[in-house]
Order: structure tokens, then C-alpha cells, then sequence
């Protein structure tokens, strides 16, 4: 069993409504496969505005030194920590063996996210859910390693 970022499955869960998709199929067929959205479990509406990790990474807002800020600069830090919380209490619950995650989100980002300035620029580093099941010793894989071509 694993847990998959809901948007990578065709939910449209993505902030703006949308989804990660396409016409993509996933590398793990035969196998359970449970949708979740950390930002939704938080409580942050769909559509929502789209928000970054200000001052670090998903590591730095884990530790208070960094926070999540819509474009709006509205501070929905406690919205993201929520839903990483829901999200590990998931995992636990249904023994999941790994995590298939949406790279570049403030919460699901596993290789990267977006750099803070809402410009469009990526940089290295986790989301906020991600970077707390990194702490749970559960393996990560971003979406590259779900999706295989048709």
C-alpha cells in the first residue's frame, strides 16, 4: 500500500482546481493506492491561492524558522503543518510502505519546491508533509518514478 498526492491520481485537488495527471499511468498497477492531500487534510480550501515556503524549506517551517505564505501574504503555516500531521497519521494507519508525492508543492515537493518569490522558480529542497515523513523513515518518490509513459 502506498499513499499518492491525490492530484497524481486525476483528483482535482491541485490549488487552483486542477490536476497533475494527463494521460499518464501509474508504474504500480495491482497495487492499493490511497489519494490524500495534505493541503485539503489542513483544512485549506479547493481552489485555493497558491502558497510558498518563505525562509527555508518544509525542514526550516518543521523547526519554526521558516513559513508557508499564500500569494495574498496571508501566513497558512498552521494549515500546512496540520495536514503534514494528517498525512503521517495516514501513513501509519494504513502501513503505508512508501509515498508517492508531487514534487515542487510547498507540501509535497520531495527534490524541490518553489523558491519563495511566487515567480516560478524552483530550488532544492522539501515540502512541509514531505520532510515529515522524511523524519518517519518513510520513502519518498516523486511523481517521475509513479507515472510511466504509454
Amino acid at each position: 500500500m502506498y499513499l499518492v498526492s491525490a492530484c497524481l491520481l486525476g483528483l482535482k485537488s491541485r490549488y487552483d482546481g486542477g490536476s497533475n495527471r494527463g494521460s499518464r499511468n501509474p508504474v504500480l498497477p495491482n497495487t492499493l493506492l490511497v489519494p490524500f492531500c495534505p493541503e485539503q487534510l489542513g483544512g485549506l480550501p479547493t481552489p485555493r491561492s497558491p502558497a510558498e515556503i518563505i525562509g527555508g524549506s518544509g525542514e526550516d517551517v518543521l523547526a519554526g524558522k521558516g513559513i508557508v505564505c499564500n500569494e495574498r501574504g496571508e501566513d497558512v503555516t498552521a494549515l500546512f503543518l496540520r495536514g503534514a500531521y494528517e498525512s503521517l497519521y495516514l501513513a501509519r494507519f494504513y502501513g503505508a510502505e512508501g509515498v508517492f508525492l508531487k514534487d515542487g508543492s510547498p507540501s509535497c515537493g520531495v527534490n524541490c519546491i518553489h523558491d519563495g518569490t511566487f515567480s516560478g522558480c524552483k530550488r532544492a529542497g522539501m515540502g512541509v508533509t514531505a520532510a515529515l515523513l522524511q523524519q518517519h523513515r518513510y520513502t519518498l518518490f516523486s511523481e517521475r518514478e509513479f507515472f510511466r509513459d504509454r
